[in-house]
C-alpha cells in the first residue's frame, strides 16, 4: 500500500515501506531508480540471455493486507476496505474514526517491525515458481527498507520462495529496466499496483505485465490495471499465463 502523495488515496498494496517515515522521499520518476537499488541489482548473479521473471511480494507472493487485518486487531484498530487505500480507511475500535495520515507511518512501521517477516505465503505462489524457475529466472523486487531484505529473503526462503530479494523505494520501472539490461531476455514483471506497472511500461516497454492482487476484496475494488497484459488473483492462472508466454517466446 502505498503512501506517497495522491497515491495513498488509491493505492493499498503496497508495502509499509513505502509509507513508512524518516526517510528520504522515494522517486516518483517511472525511469527513476533508488540509489540503494543499484548495488543489490548489480550484485546479482543473472544469466544473460534467460528469461526474467520479476515479482513484487506482498499481495503478490505474500498474504500483506491478511497479516496488516491481523497486526491491526492487537492495536484496536480495524480497515475498512471500502476503498483501495490505506490512509483514511484505518479505524480505532472503539470511536470507528480515521487514525490521522501523521499516525500512519509510525503504525506501518510497527506493523513491519512485528509482523512482515511472517507474513503467509500466497497458495500456489510456491509450487508455481518453483515450476517456473526451470526455465526462467526470478528475482524478488519488494518496496521494503533496505534493513528488512534479509529477514523478508529468510522468510520467503522459508516458505518454498528461495528467490534473491531486492530492497527497491519508490516506482519500480528503473529498477525492472536496469534487471532487463542486465540479463538482455524477455521479462515478465508482476505487481499489485498500477502505478509500479505504468512505470515499467514506460521503462522497458517490452516487459509484459501481470497484475495480481492476491486478496480478491482488493481486486474487486481496483479492476485490472489499465496497460496489464493479464489480470489475476490465483497463481495456477498466473503460472498458466507465464509458461505460455515462455513458449510464445521460443524458450
Amino acid at each position: 500500500m502505498s503512501g506517497e502523495g495522491e497515491d495513498v488515496k488509491k493505492d493499498p498494496g503496497s508495502t509499509a515501506g513505502e509509507v513508512s517515515g524518516a526517510r528520504p522521499a522515494a522517486p516518483r520518476d517511472p525511469l527513476a531508480i533508488d540509489p540503494a537499488t543499484i548495488p543489490q541489482i548489480d550484485a546479482l548473479e543473472l544469466q544473460r540471455g534467460r528469461p526474467l521473471i520479476v515479482s513484487d511480494a506482498d499481495e503478490v507472493l505474500l498474504q500483506f493486507m491478511v497479516g496488516l487485518e491481523r497486526y491491526l486487531d492487537t492495536q484496536d484498530l480495524w480497515i475498512d476496505l471500502r476503498s483501495f487505500a490505506l490512509t483514511g480507511n484505518i479505524k480505532r475500535k472503539d470511536t470507528n474514526e480515521p487514525l490521522p495520515p501523521s499516525e500512519m507511518p509510525a503504525l506501518l512501521d510497527a506493523f513491519f517491525a512485528a509482523s512482515a517477516h511472517d507474513l503467509e505465503v500466497v497458495p500456489g505462489a510456491a509450487d508455481a515458481l518453483a515450476a517456473l524457475s526451470e526455465r526462467a529466472q526470478i528475482v524478488v523486487l519488494t518496496n521494503v527498507p533496505l534493513e528488512a531484505k534479509a529477514r523478508r529473503e529468510a522468510s520467503l526462503a522459508a516458505q518454498g520462495l528461495p528467490f534473491p530479494v531486492i530492497a527497491n523505494k519508490g516506482l519500480k520501472g528503473g529498477a525492472v529496466r536496469r534487471l532487463a539490461e542486465r540479463v538482455e531476455a524477455p521479462v515478465v514483471f508482476l505487481d499489485d499496483i498500477p502505478h509500479n506497472l505504468a512505470s515499467v511500461a514506460k521503462a522497458h516497454a517490452p516487459a509484459t505485465l501481470i497484475h495480481f492482487i492476491a486478496d480478491p476484496r482488493l481486486a474487486k475494488l481496483l479492476g485490472p490495471a489499465p496497460g496489464s497484459h493479464f489480470h489475476t488473483t490465483e497463481w495456477p492462472a498466473a503460472r498458466r499465463f507465464i509458461e505460455d508466454w515462455l513458449d510464445a517466446e521460443g524458450f
